[in-house]
């Protein structure tokens, strides 16, 4: 994406950093009692961690790895929804297909799934991230109109989006913002821009600048069951354990199973008019996707009514403070009573004036609604003085009234009554929490304050993560998209002190001499730039400095810290990447079809693409900027011609990422219709995108939500996000250390499974055959074969065996990469000539635009990144043959993480400037 993150911009209150005026909260993030604290809020909530939700114990969950299994089982509980969904995500793709491919899945494609259910009867409510569209290219205006205006019930789907970005009347008129219209100008670019513009772009409300965004990924249907975690139900998520990146099927065109922009890169193009989902310009016969390691779960018991309590509150608070006003009568608020249900402990201490949690807020919802009634009270006595000049505003007062009236006295009857869930509820089962057992401890944490959720602040995710790694006994492994963390106020402008408790942990290990390890996994690259020297790469190379500072410079890293203990901190503590490879399958069998079609494939392909585009007819939105007959008539060409040359049968070998994986064939053997050089072009690599939010200790503990590790995520005045903490119950005999551990058996069936992936211990996953994986809880317990030879290899995480499994595959995996794509960053470049010596000069998109245009070459300029570099390798079969001999010791897709790169350089300064109010964008 353009920016550095899957949430770049958004909206931020005052309470916070303090940007754009008004009071500012401290967040020390090292409270004595070692959780977060902020001693200015008279009420902050007093469950364990702080959080607004009590731990409640008789649930269940599932976990899903990847978003082939989760999406399933996602589209299997909306297939199944009876009474309602409710959708809270960052970016919503309505295009998108929950099953693949498309041509055999195409009533599993989302919007269908939704308005299927809303004719079902189904009340669906949706909130969505409200992007700046000057930084990002949601098109959440998209996703809600297309919902809601192709409703067959025009009033079963409602979707929110929030917040609102109105850039101010200066700002409107300024020269700057002339030129961020005339140049298109996206977050990245935004870096350069003074702090007063960058106010005015992002809106400023009573002391509030608008820079942050809701993060939160939640899906519950029927009160019943939730989903939860790291996929948003948007493009680019979707993808299975063994992360193929060739998407290129000469045989068949219907087995593609990428549509449109879903066959993404971003390091190469970003997202653009996804309004249009079929008008991917990315050329998928050159160029690879980029693909995506994620994990979500799904959840039955008393916690899904937290979640519920959650999204009912966000509701209300959009509700009253945007649509209340609107005349739309398919717009209400949610009334919610919270369940005590499964409460572990005292469900609440009234110290210090705290209220009930559900008490407190049907208090503020009624006394909203009490406003209500009084503001239609007053219109009615205008519209009475002005009867003479006409009957309008007497008729507009006289609905306010009875409207507030009969809204409040129906939600306190309902209230009163204890029937759960509010209006669009029903009289389906009360408490269907109440009868549900299962054997797993269960917190929702979550980061939101005052501009995300009318409350204040609360950073219950970042105190359950200091709580938890400082209280590990042996292991803790986090698997996250960013790692921006402090472990000294001297790290200003990062402030949460996760990195803190990382080393403080570590030197206690050291001191008391525990067996006691950390691994840490994250993106090699932050962001989505592809030449790194880049001006338009500031925001990856800023995030990327405050990542090493957080790691291993700057003076108060965590690394650093612990050296200055005395100990060595590589003892303990450790980061890794994730890459892979696949062909691209451009061989002489698709040129065979081209030529006797009399079309070319990427014109065939975008007609597949169109076909399973928009099937519901609109006249605004569809319309794709290609010749749609002209892209029909390729499609239909290039089908028939593949079933006369090949049957219309797909080739098993039109994505070679099984190789890498458990029981795979070895590449030396996979089979290639075409000469040498065509073969060595087809290799593609790209970093495998982590976008987990993940922490598990001591395989007893887990941590999943939406939350990154930085303070966009933790803090709580900025990003707003959700967590779980899960506690199984249901214990399964280990080791730990070399010693019998009792491990509870999801955390660790969790973390053994995603181990498996990254060292290619599981064999490549069948997206067409479904195992319990991709089902819902409730169907069926995940799916994990405890005791095979590749089970023990991971059972101990902190034993020598495993460790040397662990660093031996990254070592092996991280030199192949290198002396086949020489990919970025690696230790090797050290500074920026070493970067230019190693990289640039072989991947300068300039100078392959510069062949293009004097007809050297047909490929796009973008075809070199991510490839074979030829130039270190034999001409011909002799040098295939060396490349496919390095690809062959490949195994998973784990890699070590460059901690020397650019080590020499002052890498955010390189190029633009930063400001201060980006700087603290970026952390």
């Amino acid at each position: 994406m353009s920016f550095m993150f899957d949430k770049m911009k958004g909206a931020v209150s005052s309470v916070g950093s303090g940007f754009g005026g008004g009071k500012a909260t401290t967040h020390a993030h090292s409270h004595h009692s070692g959780v977060c604290s902020d001693d200015q809020n008279e009420h902050h909530h007093l469950h364990r961690f702080q959080s607004f939700a009590p731990q409640r114990e008789g649930n269940s969950v599932k976990w899903h790895v990847d978003g082939a299994a989760y999406m399933w089982a996602v589209s299997v509980a909306l297939e199944q929804a009876q009474h309602e969904i409710w959708i809270l995500d960052w970016w919503l793709s309505p295009e998108l297909y929950l099953r693949r491919p498309p041509a055999k899945n195409e009533q599993y494609r989302l919007d269908k799934m939704l308005f299927a259910a809303a004719k079902r009867g189904v009340k669906i409510h949706v909130i969505v991230y409200k992007e700046v569209t000057q930084a990002l290219t949601l098109s959440s205006y998209h996703t809600k109109h297309w919902l809601e205006d192709n409703d067959p019930t025009k009033g079963n789907i409602k979707v929110f989006r929030h917040p609102d970005h109105l850039p101010d009347q200066q700002t409107i008129t300024s020269d700057t913002w002339q030129r961020i219209k005339q140049s298109g100008t996206n977050a990245s670019k935004l870096a350069s821009l003074p702090g007063d513009a960058l106010k005015g772009i992002y809106g400023v409300s009573e002391g509030t600048v608008l820079y942050w965004a809701h993060h939160e990924k939640l899906c519950a249907v029927d009160g019943k069951i939730a989903f939860m975690g790291g996929l948003d139900l948007c493009y680019g998520r979707w993808d299975t354990n063994d992360h193929p990146i060739a998407d290129a099927h000469p045989g068949d065109l219907d087995s593609i199973v990428f549509p449109g922009q879903d066959y993404n890169n971003a390091r190469i193009m970003d997202f653009s008019d996804v309004s249009n989902w079929q008008n991917n310009k990315l050329d998928r016969k050159f160029n690879s996707r980029m693909g995506w390691s994620d994990v979500s779960i799904s959840l039955r018991g008393p916690v899904v009514e937290d979640l519920r309590a959650h999204f009912a509150q966000r509701w209300n608070y959009i509700y009253f403070e945007k649509y209340s006003s609107r005349d739309d009568p398919r717009y209400h608020p949610i009334v919610f009573q919270e369940s005590r249900v499964g409460i572990i402990g005292e469900p609440y201490q009234a110290t210090g004036g705290a209220e009930p949690e559900g008490q407190g807020h049907y208090e503020g919802f009624k006394k909203k609604m009490e406003d209500q009634y009084e503001k239609g009270r007053k219109h009615l006595e205008e519209g009475r003085e002005r009867v003479g000049k006409g009957g309008h505003v007497r008729d507009e007062g006289r609905r306010m009234l009875q409207e507030g009236h009969e809204k409040m006295e129906m939600e306190r009857e309902k209230i009163r009554q204890g029937r759960h869930g509010g209006q669009h509820r029903g009289d389906h089962e009360d408490h269907p929490a109440a009868s549900h057992q299962g054997g797993m401890n269960c917190q929702i944490m979550r980061s939101c304050c005052e501009w995300s959720h009318g409350v204040p602040v609360e950073h219950s995710i970042a105190n359950a993560y200091i709580d938890t790694i400082t209280n590990s006994e042996h292991f803790v492994y986090i698997e996250n998209q960013f790692f921006i963390t402090a472990t000294a106020p001297e790290q200003t402008p990062v402030h949460n002190k996760i990195g803190g408790a990382i080393a403080d942990r570590i030197i206690k290990a050291a001191k008391n001499r525990e067996q006691w390890q950390i691994i840490i996994a994250m993106p090699s690259v932050p962001a989505f730039a592809g030449d790194l020297k880049a001006d338009d790469a500031l925001g990856t190379r800023a995030i990327m400095e405050f990542q090493y500072n957080s790691i291993n410079r700057g003076g108060h890293s965590i690394m650093e810290k612990v050296a200055k203990a005395g100990f060595d901190p590589m003892d303990y503590i450790r980061f890794y990447n994730l890459r892979n490879y696949d062909r691209i399958h451009t061989s002489e069998k698709m040129k065979d079809v081209e030529r006797k079609a009399g079309v070319n494939y990427e014109d065939a392909r975008q007609g597949h693409d169109q076909k399973f585009a928009h099937a519901e007819k609109s006249e605004k939105y569809g319309k794709g900027h290609h010749n749609p007959k002209h892209n029909d008539d390729a499609y239909d060409k290039y089908q028939e011609a593949a079933k006369e040359v090949h049957g219309g049968k797909s080739h098993s070998w039109d994505s070679v990422s099984s190789c890498y994986m458990l029981d795979g064939e070895d590449i030396r053997k996979v089979p290639w219709d075409g000469d040498a050089q065509s073969e060595l072009d087809a290799f593609v690599s790209e970093e495998l995108y982590i976008h987990s939010k993940l922490l598990i200790a001591d395989d007893r503990k887990v941590i999943c939500g939406s939350a990154n590790l930085n303070d966009r995520s933790q803090m709580g005045s900025h990003d707003s996000e959700i967590a779980i903490l899960v506690e199984d119950q249901d214990m399964v005999e280990s080791y730990m250390a070399g010693k019998p551990w009792r491990a509870s058996k999801f955390a660790t069936s969790l973390r053994r499974q995603i181990f498996r992936k990254h060292l290619g211990l599981i064999p490549a996953q069948d997206y067409r055959r479904p195992d319990a994986n991709f089902f819902p809880i409730g169907q069926d317990p995940n799916k994990y074969d405890w005791g095979s030879r590749e089970d023990q290899a991971v059972a101990d995480p902190v034993s020598p065996s495993f460790l040397k499994l662990w660093k031996t595959t990254a070592r092996n995996n991280t030199e192949a990469f290198r002396r086949v794509f020489h990919p970025v960053p690696d230790d090797s470049a050290k500074n920026w000539k070493q970067y230019d010596d190693y990289y640039e000069k072989y991947f300068k998109p300039q100078e392959a635009n510069k062949e293009k245009q004097q007809g050297k070459q047909e490929k796009p300029a973008t075809w070199k990144i991510g490839h074979v570099v030829k130039e270190e390798f034999s001409q011909g079969e002799k040098g295939l043959h060396e490349v496919k001999e390095i690809l062959s010791r490949v195994r998973g897709t784990l890699v070590e993480m460059p901690l020397m790169f650019l080590k020499q350089e002052d890498i955010a300064k390189e190029g633009l400037s930063l400001n201060s109010l980006t700087e603290e964008v970026y952390t």
